[in-house]
């Protein structure tokens, strides 16, 4: 690559980077007229909210929304500046070392109000991997892996298994 085309690029990420940066900023006219969005009002039908929202939205919230990030970079500056619409915690990402249902919930919340406190206040949402239990928490009950419950052909059992999978799960928000 020659200079040109490198200053070119140089070119293209400064003007990123300064897109990026005020991404989320507005003026305080713009935040009371956002208060009073038709998106913003449940009694207005879905596809009034859904037209309105998408059409405040600008090119990198939209980008942002259809973004899942990993749990590790996902602080409440990321989501509160990037508008990220899902984050996921696999196998073994987890808070802290040996993380109690409160310490997820109090980190899920922090993320959660930081995507609230975006432009448009839009809520992300929250995967993890639950394969055979909520196991990123400690101290959580596990449970054999699919392969080995199908193996019991017993669906009442597996049902119950997904029960108590959801009631820790919700426990942690």
């Amino acid at each position: 690559m020659d200079l040109a085309n490198y200053t070119k690029l140089a070119l293209l990420l400064v003007c990123f980077c300064v897109t990026s940066s005020t991404a989320g900023t507005t003026t305080t006219a713009a935040n009371d007229d956002l208060k009073h969005a038709p998106y913003k009002d449940p009694r207005q039908p879905l596809k009034v909210r859904t037209d309105d929202l998408v059409s405040r939205m600008t090119l990198e919230e939209k980008i942002g929304q259809m973004s899942q990030i990993e749990r590790k970079v996902a602080t409440p500056d990321v989501m509160r500046i990037y508008s990220v619409g899902s984050v996921l915690s696999g196998g073994g990402s987890v808070p802290r070392l040996k993380a109690t249902s409160q310490d997820w919930v109090e980190m899920i919340n922090q993320m959660q109000s930081a995507s609230l406190e975006s432009r448009l206040g839009i809520p992300f949402i929250y995967g993890i991997a639950t394969v055979h239990g909520h196991n990123n928490v400690y101290k959580a009950t596990l449970f054999p892996h699919n392969i080995g419950l199908g193996a019991t052909r017993d669906p009442e059992l597996v049902k119950r298994i997904g029960a108590a999978t959801a009631r820790e799960v919700r426990a942690t928000g």
